[in-house]
């Protein structure tokens, strides 16, 4: 192992220049930086995202020789959605986030986000604002955008907002792809999910970055689920040379519905053999204050400025990756 960084001075220098043209960026529509904690008592509940951890024995809440649990967040949305509620207007943060995941040409445990809020944007508009910075940043071509009903049913004649698990499997199987835990699924949206990173996302964005939008419902996340249709959230994602760039919602601001979905997280992990979470009492409270309407995004920095360079792997974009750390 070597002491030395991963990424190079010429690199370094790329790497700041795309960070100075995204502040200027928002400098210009008057969205305001700020800055908020990376340990917090409480994290998300989501299955699929799991904090590191650690301990503080200091707490003015218990004596020293007990310890107080904080997590490293995976995302600073709750945190700025406090701010919101608490009356700050549109804001972006560039920060660290830690996610417990196997580190890979894409991922590093430790990385950097770009995370944004607009009041009074829905998820089309924030799209149109996150193209805007691609334009900017990478000098790509028009976006494409894509419904992900609409993709599924272009790519593997599939419609995600009406199937089953019968169906599912026979599309698996049919490119080949068919494994003994897949058999053994039974979960609509888990399998839904690796048709989509397994036949899908390799095929979409790789000249032109793609949008894709109006997730199922049961894919909503954060986001809101549509009026117009109750089977889709209002979500989107943005893929590109083979990166999944960003992931944006119309926010959700209705308290007792964000409190459903934290509870059946909490499900969804007892049945993969999780630990539950405590939901965050601290973003439920700003919820009850009340949300404005709201479009936020988080876009990764190091995916980025990977494609931004034109390197194959992360390394080549972070100074010290976490086998080097």
């Amino acid at each position: 192992m070597s002491w030395q960084p991963t990424m190079d001075w010429h690199h370094a220098k790329q790497r700041s220049q795309v960070l100075s043209l995204i502040r200027l960026f928002f400098s210009e529509r008057d969205v305001i930086e700020v800055d908020t904690p990376l340990l917090s008592s409480s994290s998300v509940t989501d299955p699929h995202l799991d904090a590191f951890v650690t301990h503080f024995n200091y707490s003015v809440e218990s004596h020293c020789s007990e310890s107080t649990v904080l997590y490293a967040q995976t995302s600073p949305e709750f945190a700025m959605k406090r701010l919101l509620a608490s009356g700050y207007g549109c804001c972006y943060q560039i920060c660290k986030a830690f996610r417990h995941e196997q580190q890979g040409r894409y991922h590093n445990p430790e990385f950097t986000m770009l995370e944004w809020y607009r009041l009074g944007f829905n998820h089309f508009d924030l799209m149109d604002e996150v193209e805007e910075l691609m334009q900017l940043i990478l000098k790509c071509d028009k976006i494409e955008r894509i419904s992900y009903q609409a993709l599924f049913i272009n790519k593997v004649n599939l419609d995600p907002l009406n199937t089953n698990i019968n169906e599912l499997i026979g599309v698996i199987t049919q490119f080949d792809k068919l494994s003994d835990w897949l058999l053994e699924e039974e979960s609509v949206d888990t399998l839904l999910q690796f048709i989509m990173a397994e036949l899908i996302e390799p095929d979409i964005g790789k000249d032109t970055p793609c949008f894709v939008y109006d997730f199922p419902a049961s894919q909503a996340s954060l986001a809101k689920i549509s009026s117009k249709d109750i089977r889709v959230a209002e979500r989107f994602e943005c893929y590109y040379k083979g990166v999944e760039l960003a992931n944006g919602f119309n926010e959700l601001t209705n308290v007792e519905q964000q409190k459903l979905r934290f509870m059946q997280d909490n499900d969804l992990r007892k049945q993969l053999g999780k630990p539950t979470l405590e939901i965050d009492e601290n973003f439920i409270a700003a919820l009850e204050q009340g949300l404005p309407a709201c479009a936020g995004v988080a876009l990764g920095i190091d995916r980025l400025v990977m494609i931004a360079l034109s390197v194959n792997k992360i390394d080549d974009v972070i100074t010290f990756p976490l086998s080097n750390a």
